[in-house]
């Protein structure tokens, strides 16, 4: 007789799956709450216990941690010296293993859940039992996932489970338990207040989605989120209307979220284009916002992202629909909003509720490169204290206002960076720049006539004072910027020279 080892914690399915095998001819050996559960179901069923001879002991924890099973399951059916070893044992063997682990995802994301709690649910002998099945997958066929119940009772009625199959099931117990004990380390670390950077740094992430293609069409793409508590991430995001995202359209999105998130204290509109920003702006109405992001740069948002941290209203939607967006993400979409922004039919529409909420540290920035991984905590940082004035005159007010502006953009902008604003939105972006020079000479190409009477930020300190007289000429009146060059005093006479106000903030903003 065939015989299948079913002890699952998510029992969708199971009891289904369990009256087909009993149908085909299989002895369903079982535990705890799923031996119930079949047993109510009118499944017959044998006790691992009975099969083991020991009982369940220490509250569940040993059960299954038996020779009696782990033997039925390792046994090799083409090693005569297996099979000869195990008759001898009085040892049959197991055909199938469905389990699937104690919930420890679900129980560590419950709010309030203690550290006792969380490591009562580490799962001992499941793994051990589907990691032993998967290693003998010749031989034994083992089911983590309730989805591939049915395709298994299929091939069982059409002549047996396919070696392809086992392999395929195989292939997804180790996925599995290497998630599974990922997410345990990763909690452990988090509790004990380790760094994230440990020496073995094993993650993982759970699939959202694939992508139609990558960067480009010929790349294969998926986009993953992190297994946590992070509701004001893209991950979280509701898609309510339009085509499906890209790879670009993630990334690009994910760069207006993170700029959006400095603006905590203020009704922000952020427009993005090739994940740097191209249009900012803040309001006292989320139509001012957007209206001050849009004349900001009027030919570079056609095409752009848009993310705001205000419901959209009617006001605002008419505006958007007038040009060519890829994605609108906010907080929420009133009914009014809704109707004409799906007039577009490929205008994508992302509901993020906790869009305000706070990036951290712990998130962790990474970049794949070739033969390794790159690995820093998130940049949350603006200041390092309170910035310091380097210059005879003191900024006015408006102008401190803008200040702080121009910082919280330049930080978002690829370097070299500099950032022309106002003290209510962007006036010219230069991003991504070899040198600092020339993203300040084409953030005031894109400023144009309004470039006169602005305030710029810079990413990092200006090696030479070529900065400051090109600065002076365009009738720029106060900068701010990290200091730290060895000849900042060169930029400091200058401005002093010009009358124009210099911040040294003490942190540069590198964002490559």
């Amino acid at each position: 007789m065939k015989r299948a080892l079913i002890s699952v914690s998510d029992k969708s399915g199971v009891v289904d799956f369990a009256k087909e095998l009993s149908s085909l001819g299989y002895e369903i050996l079982s535990t705890g709450g799923t031996s119930k559960a079949l047993r109510d179901a009118g499944i017959k069923v044998v006790n691992v216990s009975d099969v083991t001879g020991f009982p369940e002991c220490l509250d569940g924890r040993v059960k299954t941690l038996h020779p009696m099973i782990h033997a039925g399951i390792l046994a090799m059916r083409s090693n005569p010296e297996h099979m000869e070893q195990i008759k001898e044992l009085g040892v049959e063997p197991i055909d199938i293993v469905a389990i699937n682990l104690y919930p420890f995802k679900q129980t560590i994301l419950k709010e309030g859940t203690t550290f006792d709690v969380a490591i009562e649910n580490i799962d001992i002998g499941g793994p051990t039992m589907i990691r032993a099945a998967a290693k003998n997958h010749p031989d034994v066929a083992v089911i983590v996932d309730p989805a591939d119940y049915a395709s298994v009772v299929e091939q069982i009625k059409n002549g047996g489970i396919s070696l392809e199959t086992k392999r395929e099931l195989a292939l997804k117990v180790f996925e599995h338990t290497a998630a599974y004990d990922a997410l345990i380390s990763d909690y452990l670390r988090k509790q004990l207040g380790k760094s994230p950077l440990a020496d073995n740094l094993t993650l993982t992430f759970e699939k959202v989605q694939e992508m139609r293609y990558g960067e480009n069409p010929h790349q294969k793409a998926a986009f993953y989120r992190q297994v946590g508590h992070y509701e004001g991430t893209l991950a979280a995001a509701e898609q309510l209307w339009g085509k499906e995202l890209s790879y670009n359209n993630i990334n690009d999105t994910n760069g207006a979220l993170d700029l959006l998130k400095e603006f905590k204290n203020d009704t922000a509109a952020i427009a993005v284009k090739h994940a740097n920003p191209c249009g900012v702006g803040v309001g006292d109405s989320i139509y001012e916002a957007y209206m001050n992001a849009y004349e900001a740069d009027k030919v570079s948002i056609f095409g752009g992202i848009v993310a705001v941290n205000e419901t959209v209203d009617a006001a605002t939607a008419a505006e958007m629909v007038k040009i060519f967006l890829e994605i609108i993400v906010a907080p929420d979409f009133t009914d009014e909003a809704l109707e004409i922004l799906k007039q577009k039919a490929n205008l994508r529409l992302l509901k993020l509720p906790a869009i305000r909420k706070s990036n951290t540290p712990d998130m962790l920035d990474m970049k794949k490169v070739a033969g390794g991984l790159l690995v820093q905590e998130l940049d949350c940082s603006l200041y390092e204290g309170e910035p310091k004035c380097v210059t005879d005159r003191q900024p006015t007010a408006e102008e401190r206002k803008a200040l702080d502006f121009a910082w919280k953009v330049v930080k978002h902008t690829k370097s070299n960076a500099i950032v022309l604003t106002s003290d209510k939105a962007t006036i010219g972006v230069g991003p991504g720049q070899t040198n600092r020079i020339t993203a300040l000479e084409l953030a005031i190409k894109y400023g144009g006539e309004k470039v006169k009477g602005s305030v710029l930020g810079s990413d990092a300190f200006f090696p030479f004072s070529d900065c400051v007289e090109a600065a002076h000429a365009a009738g720029i009146t106060a900068i701010i910027q990290p200091g730290g060059s060895i000849r900042d005093q060169e930029s400091i006479d200058k401005c002093n020279e010009y009358g124009i106000a210099m911040l040294f903030t003490g942190e540069r903003h590198f964002k490559h």
